[in-house]
């Protein structure tokens, strides 16, 4: 089915533009208002936090009142981390959770994330019900049935103590100078709190948002900020945020980026070693390097590979009962304590290990060498799918011929974006950079 609101991760698009228009918004608040008012009672409540985006403002009033004409009452949070929501959604008996983010996006994008009850991303098959709801009919609710809405402060503190009960005990980070940069998005209050309260001396960035500036030159995406700022202050780890929180890459003292694959490979070999790793399985996307895959095959463990998407991932792991997983851009999901990825608890994690090796985060961290591997982008246009041209399809299928057994190549149409995505890895850089770019033209072409 081709999706008309629903993308990979929720709904997302350029603020003011469809489908991230106050009108439109109203629409998705009444459709997901009658999708979870299962009875004419006016108890249901739906949790709503949001990044630190200017149109997060529009368009969290707007899907309120859609929420509010349907009878839902809606908990209103303010900038939170979006696997908060999850937490939060679950823990406050809400039937819903709404975060109002575009994740690793500038500012010009937004979008929505919807939760279930349980805390879990909503299933494929419940927004296909909620996409055949915003364009039809909807009946509103009585005038004594609508729903309120209000502000719920203090909900941030319950958060830093979850996520601080995630590790032992005693763990302390003193005599540890970290880095930490919020993109001046959702974890730009509680990440460095948290890291000071475990005893950290810690250097904060990009914990200024202004509504303009989340994700432009820093975070996750942008790790040269955060290098920048670690030999400045000769830091010992360095911990990039993405604009909602829900995923972090690392760098270690020496500047060098360690990316969601060797973050995964260093908790696998973690839980391994103490027996809490279930059914020895790790699950990773199709983007993974293949080098993970061979230094998990060394260590007698599985990797289960989805779809690109953290939602994919987590999936995968509730259905098959694995703890483990995650993407190679630095989602990682740890279902022993979450939901959905956490950047800050998945930080903590690593730093918990740090502490009990007394090694430096460059010995730690290095844990298996990634095959060569080449990433492209190319934009396209409006409704244009390159990879359906023939000529596309036939480089590509010459390309997985020709590194059969040696290598990797995924070309893909992004989720998120209007852009195709190549990949090639193998072991001769040489080969794969000549594949990536004859693919590359290719595609250039048909578009």
């Amino acid at each position: 089915m081709a999706y008309k609101y629903f993308r990979t991760d929720g709904i997302r698009g350029q603020a003011n533009t469809f489908p991230m228009t106050a009108e439109t918004a109203l629409r998705i608040g009444m459709a997901v208002g009658s999708h979870f008012r299962v009875n004419d009672k006016n108890n249901h409540r739906v949790v709503i936090g949001k990044d630190t985006r200017r149109s997060g403002y529009m368009l969290e009033n707007a899907l309120t009142a859609g929420l509010a004409a349907m009878g839902m009452n809606v908990l209103l949070l303010g900038p939170i981390p979006t696997p908060a929501i999850g937490l939060l959604t679950r823990s406050m008996r809400a039937d819903l959770g709404l975060m109002i983010t575009a994740s690793h996006n500038t500012h010009e994008d937004n979008g929505f994330k919807l939760f279930g009850p349980d805390g879990f991303k909503l299933s494929q098959s419940e927004e296909r019900k909620i996409e055949s709801l915003i364009d039809s009919h909807l009946n509103l609710v009585g005038p004594s049935e609508i729903g309120s809405a209000k502000r719920i402060d203090g909900v941030l503190g319950r958060y830093v103590e979850f996520v601080k009960t995630t590790v032992p005990k005693n763990l302390r980070l003193d005599g540890l100078r970290i880095v930490i940069d919020c993109a001046n998005g959702a974890g730009y209050k509680v990440a460095p709190e948290i890291l000071w309260e475990l005893g950290a001396e810690v250097v904060p960035l990009g914990v200024q948002p202004n509504g303009l500036n989340i994700n432009d030159n820093c975070g996750s995406t942008h790790p040269q900020s955060l290098i920048n700022k670690m030999k400045e202050t000769r830091s010992d780890l360095g911990i990039a945020l993405d604009g909602d929180a829900d995923r972090v890459l690392m760098c270690d003292e020496k500047g060098i980026v360690i990316d969601g694959d060797q973050i995964l490979a260093l908790l696998a070999k973690d839980k391994s070693k103490n027996k809490t790793l279930k059914k020895a399985t790790v699950v990773a996307t199709v983007m993974s390097n293949l080098g993970l895959e061979r230094f998990l095959a060394s260590a007698d463990i599985k990797l289960a590979r989805t779809q690109v998407g953290d939602r994919f991932v987590t999936e995968k792991m509730v259905k098959e009962g694995y703890n483990l997983g995650g993407e190679q851009s630095g989602h990682i999901i740890l279902s022993d304590y979450t939901t959905t990825g956490d950047g800050l608890i998945c930080a903590l994690q690593f730093l918990a290990i740090l502490v009990k090796s007394q090694k430096k985060a460059s010995e730690l961290s290095r844990v298996f060498s990634p095959v060569p591997q080449i990433l492209k982008n190319y934009r396209v246009g409006v409704g244009v799918d390159p990879l359906a041209q023939e000529n596309v399809q036939l480089v590509v299928n010459k390309a997985k011929e020709k590194l059969k057994g040696c290598g990797r190549v995924l070309v893909r149409n992004s989720g998120t974006e209007p852009l195709a995505r190549v990949m090639v890895e193998g072991d001769d850089l040489s080969i794969i950079e000549a594949i990536a770019e004859e693919i590359g033209h290719e595609i250039l072409k048909a578009n």
